[in-house]
C-alpha cells in the first residue's frame, strides 16, 4: 500500500511516499480502508521530532474517516472514524491506505459527515470537547474563547453553544470578528493585553467564568479578565516550552488553570468523545465543515512542508 513515513525525525526531509506491506488486524483489531486523514500541526511536529515517545519507523496521522474491511462480524462495512494518542506515535497511522486499530478506538460516523469533513475533526473537536468538560462549562457559564478563528477555537464556541453558555469569541483580525458575528457569536477584537479586561467586562460584567487560551500568549491578560473563581484552560504548547503565568494574580482571583492535551487519551476515550459529539452533526446542531484543501496522499509531503510553513488551510489527505 502507498504511505507516507519517517524512520528519523528533526527534518521534514525524512518524510517519504512510499510502498510498505498492508497491515495485518490482530485479534480484537479492525482493518481499515482509509478514505480520509486529517493533516494536524502535532503531525508535522511529529516529524520534526517533538515528541520523544514516537518511535520509527513511523507511518504518521491521527485523524482519520475511512471503511472497516477486516475485524468483528458487526463492524465490517461500516462508515467509522476515529483519533488517538497512539496512531501516528507507537503504531502507525492514517497516512496510508489502510490502518490497523483496536475495534473499540474506532466510532461510527456521523451519516451527515462526509469522509473528508469527518477526517479533518479529530483533534480539534475533542480537544475542545475534553477542554469544556474539564472545565465545567455547562448552561449560563459566561466562556471566553482566545483564538477563536482556529480550529479548536471555532469547535470549543459550536460546542458550548450547545451547552447553552453565553460564548465570547477574541480574535486578532476586524474580519474574523465579522465572521464570528455571521455565525452567530459574540466577538471582540484582540488589541493590547492591557485591554482585554475592558473588552470582556462590557460583555461579561465582573469577567468570564472561563476562559480557554488556544494560543499560550494571552494568560497574563485572561487572568484580569478571569471572574472570581474563574478557570483558565491551556490549550497551547508553545515551542519553547514555556507560557508565562501570573500566579500571585491568579491567586487573588481563586483561579485555577487546566491543562489540555489531546495526547492524554487514546483512540478508546476518543471514540467515546466522538459517540458523545457525533450526534449532533445529524441532528443539525453542528454546523458542517467548510473550506476543506482535500488533497491526493501522494502530494503529502507540499502539504506537510505548507503546514510547517503556517499555512491556516485544513488539509485532509485523500489515499
Amino acid at each position: 500500500m502507498n504511505a507516507l513515513q519517517f524512520a528519523k525525525t528533526g527534518d521534514l526531509a525524512a518524510l517519504h511516499y512510499i510502498d510498505v506491506p498492508k497491515p495485518t488486524p490482530a485479534q480484537d483489531e479492525v482493518l481499515i480502508q482509509v478514505k480520509a486523514a486529517g493533516l494536524n500541526p502535532s503531525d508535522v511536529k511529529n516529524v520534526l521530532g517533538r515528541f520523544p515517545y514516537t518511535t520509527l519507523p513511523r507511518i504518521p496521522g491521527r485523524d482519520f474517516s475511512g471503511i472497516v474491511v477486516e475485524g468483528p462480524q458487526a463492524l465490517i462495512g461500516q462508515e467509522v472514524w476515529g483519533t488517538g494518542k497512539e496512531p501516528g506515535f507507537i503504531r502507525d497511522g492514517s497516512h496510508a491506505e489502510y490502518l490497523t486499530l483496536p475495534a473499540k478506538g474506532v466510532a461510527l460516523k456521523p451519516k451527515a459527515l462526509s469522509f473528508a469533513q469527518a477526517a479533518s475533526l479529530g483533534v480539534p473537536f475533542t480537544t475542545a470537547w475534553d477542554a469544556l468538560e474539564r472545565s465545567l462549562v455547562t448552561a449560563d457559564t459566561r466562556l471566553l474563547v482566545i483564538g477563536a478563528n482556529g480550529a479548536v477555537g471555532s469547535a470549543a464556541l459550536a460546542l458550548a453553544k450547545i451547552r447553552g453558555a453565553h460564548v465570547l469569541g477574541a480574535v486578532r483580525r476586524p474580519e474574523h470578528v465579522k465572521a464570528l458575528n455571521d455565525r452567530g457569536f459574540n466577538a471582540i477584537q484582540l488589541d493590547t493585553p492591557e485591554d482585554l479586561a475592558a473588552s470582556v467586562n462590557a460583555v461579561f460584567t465582573g469577567g468570564a467564568d472561563v476562559i480557554f487560551d488556544t494560543t499560550g500568549f494571552w494568560l497574563p491578560a485572561a487572568v484580569t479578565a478571569l471572574a472570581p473563581f474563574g478557570r483558565i484552560a491551556i490549550i497551547a504548547a508553545p515551542a519553547d516550552g514555556h507560557v508565562h503565568l501570573p500566579a500571585l494574580a491568579l491567586y487573588r482571583k481563586g483561579g485555577s488553570v487546566v491543562g489540555i492535551n489531546s495526547l492524554l487519551y487514546g483512540t478508546e476515550a476518543c471514540a467515546g468523545m466522538l459517540d458523545q459529539f457525533g450526534r449532533f452533526f445529524d441532528e443539525g446542531l453542528l454546523p458542517l465543515p467548510t473550506g476543506l484543501f482535500e488533497s491526493p496522499l501522494s502530494e503529502g509531503l507540499a502539504r506537510y512542508e505548507e503546514v510547517n510553513k503556517g499555512s491556516g488551510d485544513k488539509v485532509v489527505l485523500l489515499p
